[in-house]
This record gives structure tokens, C-alpha cells and sequence, in this order.
């Protein structure tokens, strides 16, 4: 089976049916070259999102840290609860949002709203009462926004396939890219299938599992950041920095 030969979905229906913004994520950094025999055997009835005939789209983000770097070191240090604040351009429909995602205990919450201003290298004071307001309700404190600085650029190509049940949206992120220190690290042989879900893992994750793929500590800020500043505390992501790095 090929991508182009699964049944398409519109993003209008695909919102609708799991946008997913309070969700659980699993990840699974792997070799490209696994990602084929996968497709092979997913399920029937998987669709994958459609816009204008394309089913792989570009996007181009850029991370914000404070200085001392605090949503790197939550997420490095295991701490329960995380954030990450960032810009990211929808490069093919041009649309730009500023994403703020809190985790807590495994669970993931993203909230979003149209960027106002012209750069992704930069907030605008009037962002920053909705950055504070996300960072409160998932319980971050001790963060102003106004620290907040630019850490790390990323792009990559992500396909975006939809289950059967319409209960788990499944994201393949490949030709993957990050900018900071720099620097330039593209890694075009890894890719990383992440399945959102609200509760259970779905069939992608038994999919994954059957073919001996395993959950993998890897976020594409803290990870990409922790490859390009070796400085840094990396404990967390040694064994996919090892293989995949």
C-alpha cells in the first residue's frame, strides 16, 4: 500500500473529527527506511489529510526559551510538568500560529492563536498575556513571557494519516532539519511517527510494537538543542542521540 492509494480526508474533517488539542503523545524516532514496510500494513479504512491534491506539507518553527533555558531543563531534568512556546509557519497555506503546549504527567495540552507579527524570530507584547494564561492553566509558574527569547529553528515534511476510528491521528515527520548555535544538523535518514490519542494507544501503536519499535524519548526542540549544545545536560535523549545523532 502507498500513501496515495489511502482514501483521502480534508483538514475541516479531520478537525472535527480529532483535533485532539488535550491529548496523549507517543513518539517513535526510526530509520526512514522502516517507514515503508509499516505503510504496508496499516489498517484498513486509515485515510491521510488532503489539501489541493498534496498529502505531505512543509512546516518551518522557531522555539523560545527563556535564558537560562528553563523548557529545555524541565523536560531534560523528567520534571512533571513542561512547556514549550513556539511559531509555526504552515509554509504551503502561508498561515503562521503561535503554539504554546503544556504537558503534565504524559498528558499534552496545545493552544493556539494567529501570529500578529512579521518574523518567527520574535513576540509581540500583545502575545503575552495568552502565552501566560497557557502557561497558568497547565500549570507552569514562574515564567514571564517577556524572557522569552528564540533557542532553536526546525522544518520538516509531515504527513498526516487519520484511523480508521477516527479516534488517533497519526503524524510521519520526515527530512528533518534544525537551525541554532550556528549550526545546521539535517538528518534526512530519521523520521518520527508520533500518534496522538485522548486515552489508549491505538492500532498504530500495536502496529509499531508488532514490528519491534518502541516508544522513544525524543522532542524535536529538546533533542535537536541538546545534539547542537553537547554542553547540556542530555541524560534523557542518550540513547537516541546515540542512535539517531
Amino acid at each position: 500500500m502507498r500513501l496515495d492509494a489511502l482514501a483521502p480526508v480534508s483538514l475541516t474533517e479531520l478537525n472535527s473529527t480529532s483535533q485532539l488539542l488535550d491529548r496523549v503523545d507517543r513518539k517513535y524516532p526510526l530509520a526512514l527506511s522502516a517507514v515503508h514496510p509499516l505503510i504496508e500494513l496499516l489498517p484498513a479504512r486509515t485515510r491521510v489529510l488532503e489539501i489541493d491534491g498534496r498529502q505531505s506539507f512543509h512546516y518551518s518553527t522557531v522555539y523560545f526559551d527563556t535564558p537560562a533555558r528553563d523548557s529545555y531543563l524541565l523536560a531534560a531534568r523528567g520534571r512533571p510538568t513542561r512547556f514549550k512556546v513556539r511559531l509555526r509557519h504552515y509554509c504551503d497555506s502561508g498561515e503562521v500560529f503561535l503554539e504554546v503546549k503544556t504537558s503534565h504527567r504524559g498528558r499534552t495540552i496545545k493552544r493556539r492563536l494567529p501570529h500578529v507579527g512579521d518574523s518567527l524570530h520574535s513576540l509581540a507584547p500583545g502575545q503575552f498575556d495568552f502565552i501566560s494564561s497557557c502557561l497558568t492553566a497547565g500549570g507552569v509558574h514562574g515564567i514571564r513571557p517577556s524572557w522569552l527569547r528564540p533557542s532553536l529553528g526546525t522544518s520538516y515534511t509531515r504527513t498526516t494519516l487519520l484511523s480508521p476510528d477516527g479516534a488517533t491521528r497519526i503524524t510521519l515527520d520526515q527530512d528533518l532539519t534544525w537551525v541554532g548555535a550556528g549550526q545546521v544538523l539535517h538528518r534526512p535518514e530519521l523520521s518520527i511517527i508520533e500518534t496522538k490519542s485522548a486515552s489508549s494507544p491505538g492500532a498504530m501503536d500495536r502496529l509499531l510494537w508488532r514490528a519491534g519499535h518502541r516508544q522513544g524519548r525524543i522532542s524535536k526542540y529538546a533533542t535537536g538543542l541538546a545534539a547542537l549544545h553537547p554542553e547540556l545536560p542530555t541524560n534523557r535523549w542518550h540513547s537516541t542521540l546515540t542512535r539517531h545523532f
